[in-house]
């Protein structure tokens, strides 16, 4: 069955697919290469629908298989399937994006959405307006599009606030939310309560030793420098500047809303989602 790792798009879902990767499926915990990544797939994703259909951009046509995919995914795996997604948790044309038959548990990260918007704005080559109307779109969705290498497939995301209620509200399966602010301070701390979370659920051994290897080799500069040296197949490409790729691991510990962002946009997203970012103590 699937065990989720969830969030919002640019929210630390690629951190935690890091650690969890090179703790998994390493011997001594050392993430070497981006490769590791790939053992915690997306979903969705064409490899997932191909058996299925051959328009991926219809949200309404994908949604029809979303199940099925899943389900198609567990019959052909026996033990726990990890997969990263970005889609909310949700129903569309009466189709449910996953169901207490496929899914085991979720991982769900969440983030200060004033800290979310600059990342958004780098990643997607938006204007900080422009990725304010990103994060409060109900309707907002993701797919490949015309500047930027995405998904390859239509995603729903819905808002920020949306989004992180849709899976807060998972009542058939267990699951854990992570404050990416938390893996900041405390990496080793949030990075043992999610093994502990899963300790429950898979045959997972706690090593102190290992643990520790995980967290060095996947800090922010260790990423940022692979990165540099050897590039990195999530980045995101331009198309209208001769495929240019746009730097994934970018500011890390220096995305700071404080000193980024303009009071007004700061006082808009305080307003559109006072509730969740009370509840998350973010204010």
């Amino acid at each position: 069955m699937i065990i989720w790792i969830s969030s919002y798009p640019k929210s630390g879902n690629t951190w935690v697919r890091s650690l969890l990767s090179s703790y998994l499926y390493t011997k001594d915990g050392i993430f070497n290469n981006f490769d590791l990544l790939k053992k915690i797939n997306q979903f969705p994703s064409k490899e997932y629908f191909a058996f299925f259909l051959k328009d991926f951009k219809d949200i309404k046509k994908v949604s029809y298989y979303w199940i099925a995919a899943q389900a198609r995914i567990n019959l052909l795996n026996n033990n726990t399937t990890f997969l990263k997604t970005h889609s909310a948790l949700c129903s569309l044309e009466k189709n449910h994006f996953t169901d207490r038959q496929n899914t085991k548990a979720a991982i769900y990260i969440v983030r200060d959405p004033r800290n979310l918007i600059t990342s958004l704005s780098h990643h997607y080559s938006l204007t900080i307006e422009e990725s304010y109307n990103f994060m409060v779109n109900k309707n907002k969705m993701i797919m490949r599009g015309d500047s930027v290498n995405e998904l390859g497939i239509a995603s729903l995301l819905g808002s920020w606030s949306d989004h992180y209620k849709s899976w807060k509200n998972l009542n058939f399966a267990p699951i854990l939310i992570i404050k990416y602010e938390d893996l900041i301070t405390n990496t080793k701390n949030s990075f043992i309560k999610i093994l502990n979370f899963l300790s429950k659920l898979t045959n997972i051994k706690i090593d102190e030793k290992k643990i520790q290897n995980c967290i060095n080799s996947c800090s922010f500069d260790q990423l940022s420098a692979k990165e540099i040296n050897n590039g990195f197949f999530e980045s995101a490409t331009l198309k209208e500047k001769n495929n240019k790729k746009i730097k994934f691991f970018h500011l890390g510990k220096k995305n700071n809303w404080k000193n980024l962002l303009d009071p007004k946009i700061t006082k808009n997203i305080k307003e559109v989602f006072d509730k969740e970012m009370k509840e998350l103590e973010y204010i």
